[in-house]
């Protein structure tokens, strides 16, 4: 089951599409976070929506807001995948352990092997303010994280 509205978001550290260490926590007091978990990159409804995330940037950062991307790419798929489609933005490998923080955000599915379409916004206190999950298919409205932001 997906952490629930209201739940302290469960801290991590995951490398990069740059092999730098990022941490959730490094953002609290800072930053609200949309942590937006997606299944591979180069498939086509992901590329669309984290494409849609880089045409749209502003509209996070004036609401002082860090978007990380996670997926179960490997860092070196991930570089080649942002360098391709111009991403700015943390894209995030939860490779290894496999699955780890897809597991702790109950957003992971086993018999795929993937994250599903999670989506976090998660205030500067660490606290989940706002949740959606699709399935692998679905994609999600951008515009409903940019009217959740505008409640925080």
């Amino acid at each position: 089951m997906a952490i629930q509205v209201g739940e302290k978001a469960p801290d991590f550290e995951l490398k990069d599409n740059h092999g730098r260490t990022v941490k959730l926590s490094d953002f609290r007091g800072e930053k609200n976070v949309v942590l937006l978990f997606y299944p591979f990159a180069f498939t086509g409804v992901c590329t669309g929506e984290l494409c849609e995330l880089r045409d749209n940037l502003p509209k996070f950062a004036d609401r002082d807001t860090q978007l990380l991307a996670v997926s179960n790419d490997s860092i070196h798929t991930l570089r080649v995948f942002a360098e391709q489609e111009g991403l700015e933005y943390p894209l995030l490998s939860d490779f290894w352990p496999h699955g780890e923080v897809s597991r702790a955000y109950g957003v992971f599915d086993e018999d795929k092997g993937c994250a599903v379409r999670g989506t976090f916004i998660i205030d500067k206190e660490g606290v989940v303010r706002w949740t959606v999950v699709n399935g692998l298919p679905d994609a999600r409205d951008l515009n409903e994280y940019v009217k959740a932001l505008d409640t925080l």
